[in-house]
């Protein structure tokens, strides 16, 4: 594509025949949020002949595709498994090539700061990103910050993530709450631990759709797709088409209103907390994210005062 386009998300004009097929779709109810276990980067790349390396980068590029039907479809937010925890057990070689592939992805969020917040893309990491190298996670601290603001599109990208590891680090963070007598043990619920999680800025994925033909979830989103409709197709990621993600969001479509009815069966009263435990538990969170913030300043270096007040401005404004 030309050097203009974004390489984050294709901004090509797409055939009359699929913007019809989308508008079709458009009547029914289309998912907030969609989830993809991004799956079959090497087999595509045996399958063409080349390295796994540019079966990577293929995948990469298809990522951008998908992320413009989403935007077209009027989906809000993405999430995508880039790279699982499990990820570093491969060979050294492929491991490198994954980790130089997201740094050079990263250094293009920084060049394309402009157009991302033109388009209202924020971009969120979520994983475990203390593992990664130290100049990767500055790009990821960076790549963060520079979107916080955006709120047109959400595109959370799993990056040394597992969902076991999502939730361990939640319940650590809790539990420290607990021992520093920041919150009393009896109020710690599974609101809490979901508001601790990574993802806890998101609204949970009412879709998520894997490649490729397994049918696992491979530790990815456990705890927030208990209610997701979950969508399998043999296609490659590399050579998934809008036909693929149209299907999986009709099937999501006829599936939508059974769920409404037996949802409502399903929702139970939440017991009754009162103001005082809500507000420990707001300070809590608060407290939480904003140290998550500090952490991400102190990689990139900012940390001077005024982006530090911008910062907790935005906070308190988010809250």
């Amino acid at each position: 594509g030309n050097s203009s386009a974004m390489s984050w998300v294709r901004e090509t004009k797409l055939p009359w025949w699929q913007r019809l097929a989308m508008r079709v779709v458009k009547v029914g109810k289309v998912p907030e949020h969609i989830a993809f276990i991004m799956d079959g980067n090497r087999r595509f790349a045996r399958k063409i002949q080349v390295d796994k390396a540019q079966g990577h980068s293929r995948g990469f590029e298809k990522l951008s595709e998908v992320l413009q039907w989403c935007l077209d479809l009027g989906v809000k937010e993405v999430t995508v498994y880039a790279f699982s925890i499990e990820n570093f057990k491969r060979t050294e070689e492929e491991v490198d090539a994954l980790l130089k592939l997201a740094s050079n992805k990263f250094d293009q969020i920084l060049e394309e700061e402009e157009k991302l917040n033109e388009n209202g893309i924020c971009i969120r990491i979520i994983g475990n990103i203390a593992m990664l190298p130290e100049d990767l996670q500055r790009k990821i601290a960076r790549a963060m910050y520079i979107t916080r603001m955006n709120r047109k599109a959400i595109l959370n990208v799993a990056f040394a993530y597992t969902s076991r590891d999502e939730i361990t680090h939640s319940v650590r963070t809790i539990t420290e709450g607990v021992s520093d007598c920041i919150i009393a043990q009896d109020i710690v619920t599974d609101d809490i631990i979901n508001r601790c999680l990574h993802t806890k800025s998101s609204r949970n994925p009412e879709l998520l759709i894997r490649t490729s033909g397994e049918s696992r979830l491979s530790d990815f989103l456990l705890w927030q797709v208990s209610s997701s409709i979950l969508y399998f197709t043999k296609t490659l990621w590399p050579e998934i088409t809008i036909w693929n993600v149209l299907a999986a969001i009709m099937q999501y479509q006829r599936h939508h209103y059974q769920m409404q009815t037996s949802n409502k069966m399903l929702r139970t009263p939440m017991v009754t907390s009162t103001k005082s435990t809500d507000e420990q538990i707001e300070d809590f969170v608060r407290d939480v994210d904003s140290r998550h913030w500090k952490r991400m300043q102190e990689l990139i270096g900012q940390t001077n005062a005024s982006r530090a007040r911008d910062n907790s401005i935005e906070l308190n404004h988010n809250l």
